[in-house]
């Protein structure tokens, strides 16, 4: 291009080379310059790119890629030569730009193309090589692996552990696979000084099983630990069983259990060997401190005479520095199982689980007899508590009434007795009715019934035993109280009188409550007589008593027809926060001579069949009241065992919290311990009935019964209201309070809120709130009231 192409000839130039065969197709596009243009003039060319345009600004070279194309920018620059055909160019100006554009992709398949080739003529060399490697490797260790995996096979028991020590040394090749192996026969010879059985694991499991202690009641411990002996049998066999309690300090039961009825040489024999063993374990023990009980599990079979060097063999013991639950301090069992060496690990293995079991059925056999006699007993003067009192009660009558002979019934009160309370205090009174109780009974025959009916009254009833008999008894008492004399604290004297009623069976009534009624009448008479009395009832008596009971089952029945019936709200509070949080609800009953209470007419509605209207009579008007006080907490509802019989009582209920718009919820209805004794299949449907309306449902006089945990395992109960009796005086006698502190862990245990009864007094409340209890009611809490108030 000396003398320079014109634009004729580089288009023919262009189109030339544009049809060439290359590997790597091109195209060249050629775009005329300003300086061009001034000189030649403007020509159609295709639209300059930014590219384009930046090579004619910087004059530099351009090269990107656009796959598979790569396109090159150079600009074409004047040079002095140029300057001929160029005149108004200068040197070094941008004349013109080539952009030529080359497509690679035909040379990149190519390329692939030939490498997979070679790939391909490559690729089985390696997995031959790999495969020959492989197979040669493989044969060796197959050759150790099967002769490891052979014996491990023959391994299917203890007793085949011992193939295990001929494990020869195999050469595998391979120094990581030398060791392992090495390693393999280190851990078959652990094995053998640990492993145990799969027999021997199985024995111990069928041990176990039989020590499970089921939710039934145990009432003789050593009835359970003798029928135990006999399962533990069914697995092994196993003469005695023995445990160790300490009763008092330095002193201690030793309890052997036996199988069958053993020789009195056997017996020897063991007792020397235990005893052995128990002296050398601990020091604490002496020869002369221990007691030894034998007892016998099944009396109809004969057991072999045993040896001393048996005996010794087979038996294992489990001796203890401090006494676990129940006092036990010491387990032991002797059986053949204990000379085998493996089975003897597993006894010595059970026995810390059998001294736990022996230990806990005694615990609870006698918190089961102590619960029994605490509910049956008032807790102070150890005599019957008025619950007892009246089953006693009903049972005399039913038996009189069958052999059609008479009996009586005293009712006594203690004259002045809170002058003695108030004067010298209740740690005084309280030890005053105790030696009152004891005077008192000193004066009865053998057979009388003397029961604490509540306070200062107690009841005695006298079987086959008249009027004049009855007076005879009466007159024993009084003079038995006459003499007695206590010391108080300031050093005075203080003696006591008592007013007596009686009444006899059938001659004053026929039934428990009349008859009760008819010498609580007696009683009173002998108060309003000058105290220190004995009231024999006359025909006017009688006459005047049930003339004042017709009286008032007028006065109920017209109280019933009028809706009479007040609620009066006694506030529970909460033991936590000292917050009123719920009310109880009491009937009252408005009458020409005031307000009666519950307790005088409760019966008597009963026995009228009015009480389930009278209880609804009461909700409705409890109700109507908490919704205009606009009172939002819980409210608590006594109901009588006869509401559960009928069909309409809970709709009705349904229909009076719908009409007062008040939540079920809030809603919680009280059932005696008492009731539920009576009616457990009733109850249950009932208190279903109740919760799936919604409502919350609680147990009263909770501990009162024999079966309290019964029921909280059977039923789903939201409160437990504990007995008063076990809450006044629990401040002074560890037995209430531990017979409390139980209720309140089991009922927490079973997600149940406390209510503690009977809260008369800032050291009763005190001690209720150290104890746990949720809620606390009673008369230092709060009366009952008409008002109510949220707090």
């Amino acid at each position: 291009m000396e003398r320079g192409w014109t634009r004729d000839e580089l288009d023919g130039f262009l189109k030339s080379i544009k049809g060439a065969r290359t590997e790597f197709p091109y195209t060249v596009e050629m775009f005329r310059g300003e300086a061009v243009e001034r000189d030649y003039g403007r020509i159609k060319q295709p639209e300059l790119g930014r590219n384009i345009i930046d090579a004619f600004n910087s004059g530099d070279a351009i090269t990107y890629k656009a796959d598979p194309i790569i396109i090159n920018i150079y600009p074409i620059k004047a040079e002095d030569r140029c300057l001929k055909c160029h005149a108004g160019a200068r040197t070094g100006e941008v004349l013109g730009v080539m952009k030529i554009q080359q497509d690679i992709s035909p040379a990149i398949n190519e390329a692939k193309r030939k490498f997979n080739v070679f790939f391909f003529m490559l690729l089985p060399i390696p997995f031959l090589m790999a495969g020959a490697v492989s197979t040669f490797l493989n044969a060796r260790i197959k050759r150790s692996t099967r002769f490891f995996h052979d014996r491990v096979s023959e391994i299917n028991s203890v007793k085949d552990l011992t193939k295990l020590n001929n494990f020869a040394v195999v050469e595998t090749g391979f120094a990581e696979f030398n060791e392992t192996l090495s390693e393999v026969r280190e851990l078959a010879r652990k094995i053998r000084g640990l492993a145990v059985d799969k027999d021997i694991l199985e024995f111990e499991i069928r041990i176990l099983e039989k020590f499970v202690i089921t939710s039934e009641v145990v009432r003789d411990w050593r009835e359970y630990v003798s029928a135990l002996l006999l399962e533990v049998n069914k697995v092994m066999e196993a003469y005695t069983l023995f445990s160790i309690f300490k009763i008092e300090e330095d002193l201690y039961d030793l309890e052997i259990f036996w199988r069958n009825e053993p020789p009195e040489i056997t017996k020897t024999r063991v007792e020397k060997i235990v005893k052995q063993k128990i002296l050398k374990e601990n020091v604490r023990f002496k020869d002369n401190n221990i007691k030894i009980n034998h007892n016998i599990s099944d009396p109809s079979g004969k057991l072999c005479e045993l040896r001393e060097e048996d005996i010794e063999l087979q038996t294992k013991s489990l001796i203890l520095d401090t006494p676990k639950i129940g006092g036990v301090v010491g387990i032991g069992v002797q059986s053949k199982s204990a000379a085998d060496a493996i089975r003897s690990l597993v006894v010595d293995s059970i026995l810390s689980t059998l001294l736990n079991v022996v230990g806990s059925v005694k615990a609870i056999s006698k918190f089961t007899k102590d619960l029994e006699y605490y509910a049956t007993r008032d807790p102070l003067t150890n005599l019957y508590n008025q619950r007892i009192f009246w089953e006693l009660l009903g049972y005399e009558i039913g038996r009189a009434d069958r052999h059609r002979y008479k009996f009586s019934l005293l009712v006594i009160d203690l004259d002045n007795f809170k002058n003695i309370n108030d004067s010298y205090g209740h740690a005084f009174g309280d030890n005053f009715l105790s030696e009152f109780a004891l005077k008192v009974k000193e004066a009865l025959r053998l057979g009388d019934i003397l029961s604490r009916y509540g306070g200062d009254e107690f009841v005695v009833v006298l079987p086959e035993a008249d009027e004049e008999q009855a007076f005879l008894v009466s007159s024993r008492i009084m003079e038995n109280v006459g003499k007695l004399s206590l010391s108080a604290p300031d050093g005075t004297p203080v003696r006591a009188t008592v007013s007596i009623g009686m009444a006899v069976f059938p001659d004053h009534a026929d039934n428990s409550k009349d008859l009760f009624i008819f010498a609580d009448n007696m009683m009173y008479k002998a108060k309003s007589e000058g105290k220190n009395k004995i009231a024999v009832p006359t025909e006017r008596d009688i006459i005047d008593t049930f003339k004042a009971i017709s009286e008032k089952t007028l006065s109920i029945t017209n109280a019933v027809e009028q809706k009479k019936i007040i609620p009066y709200f006694q506030p529970i509070m909460n033991a936590g926060t000292g917050d009123i949080e719920c009310y109880e609800i009491f009937s009252r009953i408005e009458t020409d001579k005031g307000v009666m209470n519950a307790s005088e007419f409760i019966e008597v509605a009963e026995k009228l069949g009015v009480i389930s209207r009278l209880d609804l009579i009461v909700m409705e008007k409890a109700f109507e009241k908490i919704k205009d006080d606009g009172y939002k907490g819980l409210l608590f509802i006594n109901l009588s065992s006869k509401s559960l019989v009928l069909s309409e009582f809970i709709p009705n209920i349904i229909r009076l919290t719908r009409e007062y718009d008040i939540d079920p919820g809030r809603i919680v209805f009280e059932i005696s311990e008492k009731d539920t004794l009576k009616n457990i299949t009733l109850l249950e449907k009932f208190v279903d009935n109740l919760k799936f309306s919604g409502f919350k449902f609680a147990i009263d006089d909770f501990g009162s019964g024999f079966s309290c945990f019964y029921y909280v395992k059977r039923f789903p109960i939201d409160f437990v209201k504990i007995a008063g009796e076990f809450i006044r005086s629990m401040s002074r006698n560890k037995k209430d309070m531990a017979i409390v502190r139980t209720m309140v862990v089991l009922s927490k245990e079973f997600g149940i809120k406390t209510i503690a009864e009977h809260v008369e007094n800032i050291d009763v409340l005190n001690s209720v709130k150290s104890m746990g209890v949720d809620y606390a009611q009673g008369y230092h809490i709060g009366l009952p009231s008409p008002d109510l108030k949220e707090k």
